[in-house]
């Protein structure tokens, strides 16, 4: 059935800010360019979708799409982050990086089963390059970690919230 991510698509403002970013900056190579002339539905436009490859073969794409309005802010973490993984030592050397090249650059934060270091990127996206630690396989399985059963508390916890505001 569902094989793996083949690619992630956002929205971006410039195909060539934002190549710079992902590929000069973070080295992910620009794979693929496909300009669109008309939609699927016939509707004409003038799009440029773009393709960066990560090791795994899998892609961050986006869509330049002038034509089309789209309110670009700063995200926040938790509304939308993407977060790629690379090896510890990349931790350090990305975030001095990051610092020195100017671009708005947060961390290292320590979750426990990983470690992650975040940039902004020229669209707004927050990027998070994240390191498995030694417990990360342990905290990420299903069978021992519990996320079930806290999934089950939450919405229970949630429910009775919204009971007792009503």
């Amino acid at each position: 059935m569902i094989k793996g991510l083949h690619h992630n698509a956002y929205r971006c403002r410039d195909s060539e800010e934002t190549r710079r970013f992902y590929e000069d900056f973070l080295g992910l190579p620009l794979a693929h360019t496909l300009e669109i002339k008309e939609s699927k539905s016939g509707r004409r436009t003038d799009t440029l979708h773009t393709f960066y490859r990560l090791d795994d073969g899998s892609y961050l794409a986006f869509f330049e799409a002038p034509d089309m309005p789209f309110e670009f802010k700063a995200q926040h973490d938790y509304d939308l982050h993407i977060a790629l993984e690379v090896e510890r030592a990349a931790i350090d050397a990305m975030l001095a990086r990051g610092k020195a090249q100017g671009i708005e650059t947060r961390g290292v934060s320590d979750h426990g089963f990983i470690h992650s270091i975040y940039f902004r990127d020229p669209n707004g996206y927050v990027i998070e390059l994240t390191a498995k630690t030694a417990r990360h396989d342990q905290a990420m399985d299903p069978k021992s970690n519990g996320a079930r059963e806290k999934l089950a508390r939450w919405q229970a916890a949630k429910l009775s919230r919204q009971t007792t505001q009503a």
